[in-house]
């Protein structure tokens, strides 16, 4: 069974706020890397133990979050991908997860939740609201890879349980501000979920570790749900305003590829007062 990770930084148990540990130079960046290498090592071997032979770790927090010091060493890690969406992801893999992964946007009572960046009020494809989870598991469904595990915040784990039924989630921590924040303009926004309750970290890598290795060992006699994809596909956006940029929509189309739809330039026009 070949497994492709996800990971990301803002999902993970201890990593406390963006500003002072979620990039190069803050504070506990270095911290935070080591965080989510752990709990990335636990998957890895709950996987392991539960019938993998081969892992690829995809490091897909914006300025790195993986410290290959520490990667377990009978993983494989990615950095980058050249040609954007589906991120070097084939039918040869059998499975899709994620770590360290954070809700999406607009999220009540989540922790640090944005997708992709803190501009971001909205992402939708077919009518169906996603965060960064999601986008990733269209790609993988279209190449009918199914996602069977993910592990973040508790909002993160809902929106996984909504999105694919069935899939097997670990909570790590909670985020605990009310209400969406689509009134405030981006730099605003990214500083209002910082509120939390976190397990420590000894104990979400071993929830971590047990939940992988149930998610393998179902993925092995049983058929993990594939979301329904039907084109032609619609991706409508929705950003706040930033400086003196105003809020603003885009809709972009394609025939017959969710991801090639996420590969393509938006056409962005004034939200003109919409939410």
């Amino acid at each position: 069974m070949r497994i492709y990770v996800m990971t990301d930084l803002e999902g993970v148990a201890g990593v406390l706020n963006f500003a002072e540990w979620c990039s190069p130079g803050a504070r506990y960046y270095e911290v935070a890397k080591e965080l989510l290498t752990r709990e990335v090592n636990a998957a890895i071997a709950g996987f392991l133990a539960g019938g993998a032979t081969e892992i690829m770790v995809a490091d897909g927090h914006g300025d790195g979050g993986i410290d290959p010091l520490l990667l377990d060493e009978r993983a494989e890690l990615m950095r980058g991908w050249p040609v954007g969406w589906p991120l070097l992801l084939d039918e040869s893999y059998d499975a899709v997860a994620f770590v360290g992964q954070h809700a999406k946007a607009s999220t009540p009572h989540a922790h640090l939740a944005h997708t992709q960046d803190w501009n971001y009020l909205d992402l939708a494809i077919n009518g169906v609201s996603i965060g960064e989870l999601g986008q990733f598991a269209m790609c993988a469904r279209e190449l009918g890879v199914p996602a069977i595990f993910a592990s973040g915040d508790r909002a993160l784990c809902r929106e996984a349980q909504a999105l694919l039924p069935g899939v097997e989630t670990v909570e790590v921590k909670r985020g605990t501000t009310p209400g969406r924040g689509d009134e405030l303009e981006t730099e605003a926004y990214s500083r209002r979920n910082t509120s939390a309750i976190h397990l420590h970290p000894a104990r979400a890598r071993a929830a971590i570790r047990a939940g992988a290795e149930r998610a393998a060992r179902r993925a092995a006699v049983e058929r993990f749900w594939l979301l329904p994809l039907t084109p032609p596909y619609e991706q409508v956006l929705r950003l706040r305003a930033r400086g003196d940029q105003p809020r603003t929509i885009s809709v972009t189309r394609h025939p017959s590829s969710a991801a090639a739809l996420m590969n393509l330039p938006v056409d962005s026009r004034p939200l003109d007062g919409q939410h």
